[in-house]
């Protein structure tokens, strides 16, 4: 299921996270898909969504900080 973890381990280098938990990750999948570990903010960004933009029932929004998303960059695919 999961084939690789995108950027740094978020405790490499004795690196605290929120609450000393594991996320915030980024994992790519067997599939090529993506499964992205962060703080859930469906609840609050909802009723805050653009009108083209919607969340379903069975999906949720999650933060992640700008630095984990920089730092996977390189190893995210630059094609389909």
């Amino acid at each position: 299921m999961f084939k690789r973890r995108l950027g740094p381990d978020p405790h490499a280098g004795g690196q605290r996270t929120v609450a000393l938990q594991g996320c915030p990750d980024i994992l790519e999948l067997d599939s090529g898909d993506f499964a992205v570990i962060g703080i859930d903010i469906t609840a609050a960004g909802q009723a805050l969504l653009p009108p083209s933009v919607s969340c379903g029932p069975d999906e949720r929004m999650v933060r992640i900080p700008r630095q984990t998303l920089v730092l996977a960059k390189p190893d995210i695919p630059d094609h389909p």
